[in-house]
């Protein structure tokens, strides 16, 4: 079995409800994007099961491809016309239960940076791009991350914008997740900068390790909006970056930097990889004592 990287992400929804998505990925449109036609092929929509999921590939294809045949008379490889020719596919899972999609890595094809992009510009191409936002946010390794920011001896800035989720919601940010539903905004960019030599006073870096080491801590106070923003990104709710001094130089940390994967099958059966990834959203969610 030949296996492949797959990432973890939500899927954040502007003016548009689960129903809407579900029915979007199920009957997408065709989108034109340089040379190559893009689309949401192989659906299984098994939304109404005991686990609920819908199973597809964005595929990317050629309209009028090009590809080498045998002329059996001549003996020889020839260039034939091949209408739509598929140049890769990535398999994906949605789970709406917790808007989270998990989607294959294809090398010189649809990278893990790629796929979110196509995959909003199909689905906001079903509502004629009208007044409705959808895009794929990466959910973060913590340990990956804050391994990483641990090896800056100083935070000069702090920048985030964040989007309300649905339907989860994480302890460590709930101050700020229930300050953007009483401003009733579809999103809040927060940033913070500082000149000053000691740098920016945060604790994101023990809040992040106090919940891996036990997710049900006592918070002692609030986390402050810049650290909240931050943790928000990088549970799979906005994107957020740390920019901070390592020997002496200025160093660029995003919460996409560190996306949570794991291990399948590149043709995976439908059932196993939903399983597979509910699994992992599961661990996501109790690792970080999300709620509903």
């Amino acid at each position: 079995m030949r296996r492949g990287r797959y990432y973890l992400g939500r899927v954040v929804k502007v003016n548009l409800d689960q129903q809407s998505l579900m029915d979007a990925i199920a009957n997408s449109p065709i989108v034109n994007i340089g040379k190559f036609d893009w689309a949401i092929t192989d659906i299984e929509d098994n939304r109404n099961e005991d686990i609920p999921y819908i199973f597809g590939k964005v595929s990317k294809y050629a309209k009028n491809g090009h590809a080498k045949v045998i002329d059996e008379v001549k003996r020889s490889q020839v260039e034939a016309d091949v209408p739509n020719l598929l140049e890769a596919s990535s398999p994906f899972v949605y789970l709406p239960d917790c808007s989270g999609i998990a989607f294959l890595h294809v090398w010189n094809g649809i990278q893990e940076d790629v796929f979110p992009r196509r995959f909003k510009s199909i689905i906001e191409a079903a509502f004629d791009n009208f007044f409705v936002a959808c895009d794929v946010e990466p959910i973060t390794d913590y340990r990956a991350f804050t391994s990483r920011l641990k090896k800056l001896s100083q935070f000069t800035e702090f920048s985030a914008t964040v989007y309300p989720p649905n339907p989860l919601f994480g302890r460590l940010w709930g101050n700020l997740n229930e300050y953007i539903g009483n401003r009733n905004a579809t999103e809040v960019t927060v940033k913070e900068q500082t000149s000053k030599p000691d740098g920016l006073k945060s604790k994101l870096i023990e809040l992040m390790d106090r919940i891996m080491e036990s997710p049900s801590f006592e918070l002692e106070e609030v986390p402050a909006v810049g650290d909240a923003a931050i943790l928000m990104a990088a549970d799979g709710y906005g994107r957020g970056k740390v920019i901070g001094i390592e020997q002496g130089e200025e160093v660029i940390i995003k919460t996409s930097d560190t996306q949570k994967s794991f291990l399948h099958s590149k043709e995976p059966i439908p059932s196993e990889l939903t399983l597979k990834a509910k699994s992992q959203f599961d661990k996501v969610t109790k690792e970080r004592d999300m709620q509903h």
